[in-house]
């Protein structure tokens, strides 16, 4: 309701005019009694366009399930709290195993190792958020101070910059991944070796420039209390919702932001399956103990076409799961999101003032559990991660001999 009235009132062109002294009434045969009608007549002006306002958004998102997301969003802060503890713990966890020498080596590990920088720094962020908005503060309670709004737009703008460099470093372990697998000797697979740093940069130099429009669309505004003639000054986050950039804006996010890298996630992700696939046909067509003789005819073909001992093979079966597993948990989670802004793009006003707030708990729960259960992933789906950890943390000396023999393995198949 107060961002309506300061946009209206924004909006309201007036000539300039003196200030309202005593000598300025008399001139203009003003008394009280008219200033207090106008003021009436504006009251009535303000509630007939809220009226209209509700009247055409009237029937838009009701439903049991916008019942069951109210219900959620009363405990949102509790359980992003706790995500974020256990997260930003995990990241911290991941990062230490993964910048180890042994693990290092492969730019795969340490695509994941910055992805995990990025992920720690979007929680530990979001704990002092969540611990006021939703903690500190009762339900129904609005900080409106000039410190708070400036907190919010800042809030705003590095979680969008950091969830944006996320997404451009998954898109480059996809990529990185499928060219591996696909063309391992090709040209693409030298020159993206040769320049690893370079791609890991690359999404960190990419994500501000892509969020530009965002720092110009939402601005801390001023409003005061139209019932209230000595009313405080109220500050909120304000956007201009019929401006042309707000529009372009609401495209750029969820078009070029989400919903191109989950195309491009969904293509890699079906042909890392595919591969999956085929390799595990291949395993058992050599195992056909019953026919000894094809089994052997099957077993020099296959030496003769590849010289990598079978153990990396499934080392490497190992790791495109582990990725197609990061890269599934990246849909889900930001799918739902582009959808939800192509939509808020497309129908404009009443989808995102009554459908987009009720989801948007929830879309941050599912952001924040992505970048929490990595740790979770490496830990049942690498070995060498495993063995890692154990080695850094359980014994100093614990499985020295099998993390030479899984660096090796490493060096040679990733």
């Amino acid at each position: 309701m107060m961002q309506d009235t300061g946009s209206q009132m924004g909006h309201t062109h007036l000539n300039p005019r003196p200030p309202l002294n005593d000598t300025v009434l008399k001139n203009y045969h003003l008394t009280s009694t008219d200033i207090e009608k106008f003021v009436k007549l504006w009251q009535e002006f303000q509630m007939k366009n809220m009226t209209a306002q509700v009247d055409e958004c009237q029937g838009y998102c009701q439903g049991e399930i916008y019942n069951w997301l109210r219900a959620y969003n009363s405990i949102h802060g509790y359980v992003s709290l706790m995500i974020c503890i256990f997260g930003t713990i995990a990241n911290i966890l991941n990062i230490m195993v993964l910048t180890r020498k042994e693990m290092a080596k492969t730019p795969i590990n340490n695509i994941l190792k910055w992805l995990a920088v990025a992920d720690m720094f979007v929680m530990l962020e979001y704990i002092p958020y969540t611990s006021y908005q939703y903690i500190y503060m009762g339900p129904g309670e609005k900080d409106l101070s000039y410190t708070w709004a400036v907190c919010l737009l800042v809030h705003m703008h590095f979680t969008q910059i950091l969830h944006t460099i996320s997404i451009g470093l998954t898109v480059t372990l996809a990529v990185w991944r499928y060219v591996a697998i696909r063309h391992p000797n090709g040209g693409c697979a030298n020159f993206l070796l040769a320049h690893s740093r370079e791609a890991i940069l690359l999404p960190f130099i990419l994500s501000p420039i892509l969020c530009l429009p965002t720092y110009f669309v939402f601005q801390v505004r001023e409003t005061y209390d139209v019932d209230k003639l000595n009313s405080e000054a109220m500050y909120h986050v304000y956007f201009d919702k019929d401006s042309v950039l707000y529009r372009f804006n609401f495209w750029i996010h969820s078009v070029l932001i989400k919903l191109l890298p989950c195309g491009i996630l969904i293509v890699i992700s079906a042909v890392l399956m595919h591969v999956l696939c085929e390799a595990s046909r291949r395993r058992l067509k050599l195992r056909d103990y019953n026919n000894p003789a094809k089994y052997a005819i099957q077993l020099n073909l296959n030496e003769s076409k590849s010289k990598k001992p079978p153990r990396c093979d499934r080392r490497n079966d190992r790791t495109t799961l582990l990725l197609v597993a990061v890269l599934v948990l990246f849909l889900i989670t930001e799918f739902p999101q582009g959808l939800l802004g192509l939509l808020s793009g497309v129908m404009e006003k009443c989808f995102f003032a009554h459908c987009y707030p009720p989801f948007g708990e929830l879309m941050d729960l599912l952001a924040l559990i992505n970048a929490a259960v990595g740790f979770v992933l490496y830990g049942l789906m690498s070995k060498q991660f495993r063995t890692t950890f154990r080695s850094l943390f359980m014994k100093r000396h614990f499985g020295s001999t099998e993390m030479t023999r899984l660096t090796r393995v490493t060096t040679t198949c990733v």
